[in-house]
């Protein structure tokens, strides 16, 4: 079975991020930078499916040289070989566009991705994916399986859940839930060092990097401002206090 995971690399989500000053993008100095937390669960399943079913499972991703790490994590993990695909940055669109044409030329039978990135949190590049690849979409889901040549998923669903089941190839967006991403080996660290990774370059692949929409401005979250301590020693007037200041200032009650 021929099986892709697309992973994305993201900044630590207990990196401290700041804009920059002209609020065209986020400082990436000092950020720690790994795979993001959705597409983790995908390449875990993307192994399991391997594992029962026999295969290869190649590892895919787009970004700039500090990619690599991310791929390399993926074939720690247990992944057979990488695909880069090397742009600075691009649009979900144009993202969505440069995976394509790295993975047609893999014919997969699945491909994982996971259901959002954490950083621009948009949740688009798995379905315009599955369009740009004519396979259908199957998207968030927390549970999987492959039986009879065919693919059952569950999706959550507020108060119940769907149990889809589709033709592959198709793509499939991984849900928190789904499995318990395994960590790395130091022999699977050791064995990634020497697995194959396809650098590509967009442009090669006829991928347009003309953004279809882009970041017009960010700014930071606006401060909190600064708490307030009642003061005294009598428990009861701190309490009226504290209840007088949280209907009359702060309005929740």
């Amino acid at each position: 079975m021929n099986i892709v995971a697309c992973v994305k690399q993201v900044p630590d989500t207990e990196a401290l991020i700041k804009v920059k000053p002209d609020g065209s993008g986020i400082d990436e100095g000092g950020i720690k930078w790994v795979m993001n937390p959705y597409d983790e669960y995908g390449v875990e399943e993307a192994l399991k499916l391997k594992e029962a079913n026999g295969g290869e499972v190649t590892v895919v991703s787009l970004g700039p040289a500090r990619t690599m790490e991310t791929i390399r994590t993926a074939l720690a993990m247990g992944a057979d070989k990488g695909v880069h695909v090397t742009i600075d940055e691009a649009d979900a669109y144009n993202t969505a566009a440069a995976l394509a044409a790295a993975i047609k030329e893999i014919n997969p039978d699945v491909v994982f991705c996971g259901q959002r990135a954490i950083d621009d949190d948009s949740g688009q590049v798995g379905s315009v994916l599955a369009e740009l690849l004519g396979m259908p979409p199957i998207t968030i889901i927390t549970g999987f399986e492959v039986a009879d040549g065919k693919v059952k998923a569950i999706k959550p669903i507020e108060g119940a859940q769907l149990v889809i089941e589709s033709a592959m190839p198709c793509v499939v967006t991984a849900q928190k839930g789904l499995n318990e991403p395994r960590y790395a080996s130091l022999p699977g660290i050791m064995k990634a060092k020497k697995k194959p990774v396809d650098v590509k370059d967009a442009a090669a692949l006829g991928i347009s990097i003309e953004p279809k929409a882009k970041i017009a401005k960010m700014t930071p979250p606006p401060e909190r401002a600064p708490g307030k301590i009642i003061e005294g020693d009598d428990p009861a007037a701190k309490a009226a206090e504290l209840v007088k200041l949280l209907r009359e200032e702060a309005k929740v009650i």
